[in-house]
């Protein structure tokens, strides 16, 4: 089992542990509630050539992707959850001309979907970050009960956004080969970490001091989405990035 940390209520750190017997959780469920947003206008797409190929699945087991070799000045930004949604969040996204990858949760996201048709408009896509977001899924359950909340995810992607999500994120970071095969089966590509991170207003780095070109950057839609925008921003500029959308690197899109 391998993991990084993400997506707790706080700061953002989680442990990962061992793979562990399955137990048996039920599945929660949600009544979406749209409100309007805005309509579909424009999908960001940029010029370049990838220097990179996703690897194929081998024996059943999804590849796992920290950080995209790759000579091109690029970064590559992804927002997990669907916690806090403000008009904030929207408008500098759409001024800042930043596509991402969101990592949505169905039970986070269910009482307005409708809100991140706004950052699809914008040329980002939603990506699998499981139904029910238990941070502890990759040592409490089994291959069963994890593949049951990546379909689910899936299937709720498709009917809100009219797409099944090619990429998964695992809740807390954590992963095993179990996961993997169950993300393969889920009809995904690749899982995806990081090793930078915008959080509290501020960059963590696993490696090095700054942005480097192939990063995956890990934020989350919390209260201080606004400062670690800014912080992402500050160190994509300083270091000469460009942001564009991984789905379309990684032609998964």
């Amino acid at each position: 089992m391998a993991g990084l940390t993400a997506c707790t209520a706080a700061e953002g750190a989680e442990s990962s542990t061992p793979e562990l017997t399955p137990t048996d959780a039920a599945e929660p469920t949600a009544t979406p509630t749209p409100t309007p947003t805005p309509a579909a206008t424009k999908r960001i797409r940029r010029t370049f050539i990838p220097d990179f190929q996703l690897p194929p699945i081998v024996g059943g087991l999804a590849p796992v992707i920290t950080k995209i070799p790759t000579k091109h000045p690029v970064v590559f930004l992804t927002i997990d959850d669907g916690n806090i949604k403000t008009p904030e969040s929207v408008k500098l996204m759409a001024e800042y001309d930043y596509p991402a990858s969101l990592f949505l949760t169905r039970d986070t996201i269910a009482e307005n979907p409708a809100f991140f048709t706004a950052f699809k408009a914008q040329g980002s896509l939603v990506e699998n970050h499981t139904v029910t977001h238990n941070i502890n899924m990759v040592r409490q359950w089994g291959y069963q009960q994890q593949l049951n909340d990546m379909v689910g995810m899936q299937e709720y992607a498709l009917q809100q956004y009219g797409r099944r999500p090619t990429l998964f994120r695992p809740p807390g970071g954590a992963y095993s080969n179990v996961m993997r095969q169950a993300v393969a089966a889920a009809g995904m590509k690749a899982i995806i970490t990081w090793e930078a991170k915008a959080n509290a207003g501020k960059m963590d780095y696993q490696v090095g001091n700054s942005l480097r070109p192939g990063d995956i950057v890990l934020m989350h839609f919390r209260a201080e989405f606004a400062a670690d925008l800014a912080a992402f921003r500050a160190a994509q500029l300083a270091a000469g990035l460009e942001v564009v959308l991984l789905e379309d690197f990684l032609g998964v899109a």
